[in-house]
């Protein structure tokens, strides 16, 4: 971090490589447009570049630190979207293909359309909370940190959010 803060290309280049896929996917199951989500992507690692040596640990990881620039991203970009027309989310989220068995395709893409059904009926706050715990896959703290709350309040948030997506998964 300190070579990334002095300039270092390698070390700013390893912090990229790093933390792109994870910020990618959590833009994108946000926003729900892939093209969308690598410009906001490279915004949020420009935005970084440009305020990284104001970066201090705090006890906020890099990662969450990343992740709060993207979740300010997102929200300007949302309040700007409803002004606009929506695409459909199902057309833009990334169905990873596993293998070459159509089926298992099919199978897999309707099992995340019914998860993104589901989440849409959460709270904004659950579905970040889900979003970063599982998509992005952080910890509690780091969650809290992206969140700003504590972690008593992203387990709580956390817990009520899966019993409220397990209840709308099984009414459909």
């Amino acid at each position: 971090m300190r070579r990334a803060q002095t300039g270092d290309q390698v070390a700013l280049t390893q912090l990229y490589e790093e933390n792109f896929d994870r910020i990618y996917r959590y833009i994108a199951i946000k926003i729900g447009d892939r093209t969308e989500a690598e410009d906001m992507t490279q915004q949020v690692f420009l935005h970084a570049l440009q305020a990284i040596s104001s970066y201090r640990e705090k006890g906020m990881r890099f990662a969450s630190w990343l992740y709060r620039i993207a979740h300010n991203q997102i929200v300007d970009y949302l309040r700007k979207k409803t002004k606009h027309a929506t695409v459909p989310l199902d057309e833009s989220l990334p169905i990873p293909a596993i293998g070459g068995d159509p089926k298992h395709i099919i199978e897999q893409k309707i099992t995340i359309e019914e998860i993104i059904v589901a989440t849409k009926r959460l709270t904004t706050a659950q579905q970040e909370v889900i979003s970063l715990r599982f998509a992005s896959e952080l910890s509690i703290t780091e969650v809290a940190g992206v969140m700003g709350k504590s972690e008593g309040a992203i387990k709580a948030l956390q817990h009520s959010a899966i019993i409220a997506l397990r209840k709308a998964l099984t009414t459909e």
